[in-house]
């Protein structure tokens, strides 16, 4: 399958041209929306999103990833090849915890291109054939690289990386069990851990483990990001429960 990870939104042409250039190019192929509101223009911290979702595919899954501020300049077109899944995006950050978190990461620099590559939309000119052919089995067009220097990239991320559409804010710090029992900082609050959603009062704030193993800050019957007045990239700290 092809899953495409953007921050395109799901209105407007983008999403529906770079999803029509997959089904030409590979029309047996499931291609899947996964996230179209990866956070605009943040290639770092959409990347720790997409390593939490990543992981809940098989080996073989091919990730079409474009938030790409960069797109035209220098940056380089990439493919990553993780732990057995494919991602083809732009080497700005956006694949980097993907790799930091691998056991296993090859890159490439994808030196294919087509007969027209427009300067602001690679993802539909560039990105998505290559994923096509890669879902394929065609890996002609990349060429081995070392990659980025990822010694001091953060395999987790203690900061706000997206809020989904009931405002739970989504950190980039996966759950550990010493996390257990401890109290949440944030913006001047102190919140407790919860179990779920329904062990808590109507506007009571939590934080807690998500279903991507992420701790997430959430208010039940409420949205953390206004009541909360959090922000993305806004730093989370954890203290003793005492």
């Amino acid at each position: 399958m092809i899953l495409a990870f953007t921050d395109f939104g799901a209105e407007g042409p983008y999403l529906g041209q770079m999803e029509a250039v997959l089904r030409i190019n590979a029309p047996n192929i499931l291609v899947i929306n996964l996230v179209s509101n990866a956070p605009p223009g943040q290639p770092s911290l959409a990347g720790y999103l997409l390593a939490a979702l990543a992981g809940q595919f098989p080996e073989g899954s091919v990730f079409l990833c474009v938030v790409d501020p960069g797109v035209g300049g220098e940056r380089l077109p990439v493919a990553l090849r993780a732990d057995g899944r494919w991602f083809i995006g732009p080497d700005n950050g956006l694949l980097n915890t993907v790799a930091a978190q691998a056991e296993a990461a090859d890159w490439h620099v994808i030196t294919w291109r087509p007969a027209a590559l427009s300067a602001s939309f690679h993802g539909r000119d560039l990105f998505a054939p290559v994923a096509a052919r890669i879902a394929l089995g065609d890996v002609s067009g990349l060429d081995g690289w070392a990659g980025p220097e990822l010694r001091r990239w953060p395999a987790d991320n203690a900061a706000i990386v997206y809020f989904d559409h009931y405002g739970n804010a989504i950190t980039g710090w996966r759950y550990r069990d010493e996390l257990a029992g401890k109290i949440l900082r944030v913006n001047g609050w102190r919140i407790a851990q919860a179990r779920t959603f329904s062990d808590q009062p109507g506007g009571a704030p939590f934080w807690y483990r998500n279903s991507m193993d992420l701790v997430e800050i959430a208010v039940n019957l409420g949205r953390a990001d206004t009541s909360l007045r959090l922000d993305l990239g806004q730093a989370v700290y954890f203290e003793e429960s005492a």
